[in-house]
């Protein structure tokens, strides 16, 4: 599905009355991500749930798919990936709880990393560096 309004009505289909807003509000409790496929189309995509701590195995396979570069200033880390990929990088680095992440802010292909004051941007980015496989 590509769409909110697609998803509403595939479900009127089915049976299933759901208001577009609905729809929304149950994706993001899903924690559904839209992601580019090959092609350049868009669809949603809900990540496999075991917990909302992702493994290390995950984040490297992630890190090994999308993340392009890793550069660093002071506290701040930024990670390149493709086009429309930012927010799944981000997405798992959220989920994976690092401790020496503060936290993330997506764009399309670009994010900003805070790492923790103490640890500092360098730390981080080569740890993120070193799970993409650019180092």
């Amino acid at each position: 599905m590509s769409s909110q309004s697609h998803l509403v009505e595939l479900l009127a289909a089915d049976g299933v009355i759901a208001t577009q807003a609905t729809v929304s509000r149950d994706l993001e409790e899903l924690g559904a991500i839209k992601v580019r496929m090959p092609g350049g189309n868009t669809v949603y995509a809900v990540p496999e749930f075991e917990s909302r701590m992702e493994s290390e195995d995950h984040l490297k396979r992630v890190f090994g798919d999308w993340v392009v570069q890793v550069s660093h200033s002071a506290n701040l880390v930024v990670v390149r990936t493709p086009p429309g990929s930012a927010h799944v990088v981000a997405s798992a680095i959220d989920r994976a709880g690092l401790s020496d992440i503060v936290g993330t802010v997506a764009g399309d292909d670009t994010i900003l990393v805070v790492a923790a004051e103490q640890v500092g941007g360098a730390k981080v980015a080569e740890q993120l560096s070193a799970l993409a496989g650019l180092q």
